[in-house]
C-alpha cells in the first residue's frame, strides 16, 4: 500500500549532486529561518502496529516557497479532508513522514468517513533520537529547535490558506493534529502569525494537541508566546492528555522543572472564561492500556489505542 504524503520542512536537504532524484536527507535547520522545501512523498505503508511504520518510496515536485500546482490543485479540489501533522520529539525526516502516512491510514481504520483524509505534514529539524548516553543532549536540540521552527511554520500556515479555504468552499473540513513537541513549534508559529500583522483565520475545523510537550498554563493570556489566539486560527481545540506518559513525567517534566499540558491538560482547563465549552474540550486518556505502555509507547497513545483513535476519528466526523 501507497499512501501520499504532501510536505514542507524547514530541514537542509543534503542530496547527491549526479542524482537529484536523491533528495531525501534532511539534517539540520538552515541559516535562513524562512528557508521552506515543499514537495509530495510516495510512503510504502507497513503494518500499522509496528514501530516501523514505512518507508519514503519517493519524493517529487521539491521546489523552494510553495506546493506546486499540481499539489495546490489535489489538495484544494481533492474529495477528501484535510489532515495537517506536526510530528514531535525525535522525529527524523523520514520518521515524520512515514507517521504522518501512518496517522492518515490509522484515522482512516476507524469507519468514520470524516477521518479518511488527504495528509499534510510539516517536519521541523528534530535530530530523530530519543536515548543517548547524554540524555539531554537531543532533547535540548529538538526543543531548541522547535521553538526556532515559529517563523517557517508560520510561513507555511500562509501557503496552506488559501488552499484550505478553498477545499471548505467545496464542503471539505480540515484538521490540525500536533504531537509532543510540535506543539512547542505551534505555539511559535501562532505568535509569529499575530506577531506579523496576520488576522483572524478560520483555517481549521478542529485542532488537535496530543501529548502537548509544553507548560500546562500556555493557554493563559498574561502567558509570553501564549497559544490561546489559537482559537483565532481554529474553530474546536481538542487537548489530549494522559497522566501515564512517561516520556512528559520522568523526562520533560524533570528537564524543564514544570508540568506539561499533556499530563493533565491545561493548569486552568475547568474555566469555562478561559476555556469556553463551545471551543475547547478535553480527553484524559489516562484510563487507555490497550497499546505498549512502556516508556517511548506510552507517549505515543494518540496513534496507538484504538480507543483513542475512535475518540479521535469521532470528533473529526462530529
Amino acid at each position: 500500500m501507497t499512501t501520499t504524503v504532501y510536505f514542507a520542512t524547514n530541514r537542509i536537504a543534503n542530496h547527491p549532486a549526479d542524482r537529484p532524484e536523491n533528495y531525501t536527507f534532511f539534517m539540520t535547520a538552515p541559516d535562513n529561518p524562512l528557508q521552506v522545501t515543499y514537495g509530495t512523498a510516495f510512503v510504502d505503508s507497513a503494518g500499522l502496529t509496528a514501530d516501523t511504520v514505512g518507508a519514503i518510496r519517493s519524493l517529487h515536485d521539491l521546489q523552494k516557497g510553495g506546493f506546486s500546482q499540481t499539489a495546490i490543485d489535489d489538495l484544494a479540489e481533492g474529495g477528501r479532508n484535510i489532515l495537517v501533522f506536526i510530528h514531535g520529539f525525535a522525529n527524523s525526516f523520514e520518521d515524520a513522514l512515514t507517521r504522518a502516512a501512518f496517522n492518515r491510514e490509522w484515522l482512516a481504520q476507524s469507519g468514520v468517513g470524516a477521518a479518511d483524509t488527504t495528509v499534510v505534514t510539516f517536519s521541523w529539524p528534530s535530530r530523530g533520537q530519543l536515548l543517548t548516553p547524554l540524555l539531554t543532549l537531543p532533547y535540548r536540540s529538538d526543543q531548541k529547535m522547535a521553538g526556532g521552527s515559529g517563523l517557517p511554520l508560520m510561513r507555511f500556515f500562509a501557503n496552506l490558506l488559501p488552499i484550505l479555504q478553498t477545499a471548505r468552499a467545496n464542503g471539505r473540513r480540515t484538521f490540525l493534529l500536533t504531537h509532543s513537541m510540535g506543539n512547542l513549534a505551534l505555539q511559535a508559529a501562532v505568535q509569529a502569525w499575530f506577531d506579523n500583522g496576520n488576522g483572524d483565520a478560520e483555517m481549521f475545523d478542529h485542532v488537535f494537541l496530543a501529548a502537548a510537550d509544553i507548560v500546562d498554563d500556555a493557554f493563559d493570556p498574561p502567558v509570553t508566546n501564549s497559544l490561546a489566539p489559537l482559537c483565532r486560527l481554529g474553530k474546536r481545540i481538542t487537548f489530549l492528555h494522559n497522566r501515564n506518559d512517561q516520556v512528559l513525567d520522568k523526562l520533560s517534566e524533570t528537564l524543564n522543572f514544570c508540568h506539561r499540558l499533556g499530563q493533565d491538560g491545561p493548569r486552568n482547563g475547568s474555566d469555562t472564561i478561559l476555556f469556553p465549552p463551545a471551543i475547547y474540550r478535553s480527553v484524559d486518556c489516562s484510563g487507555f492500556t490497550d497499546y505498549d505502555t512502556g516508556f517511548a509507547g506510552s507517549h505515543q497513545y494518540y496513534r496507538r489505542s484504538d480507543g483513542v483513535r475512535a475518540e479521535i476519528a469521532a470528533l473529526m466526523g462530529a
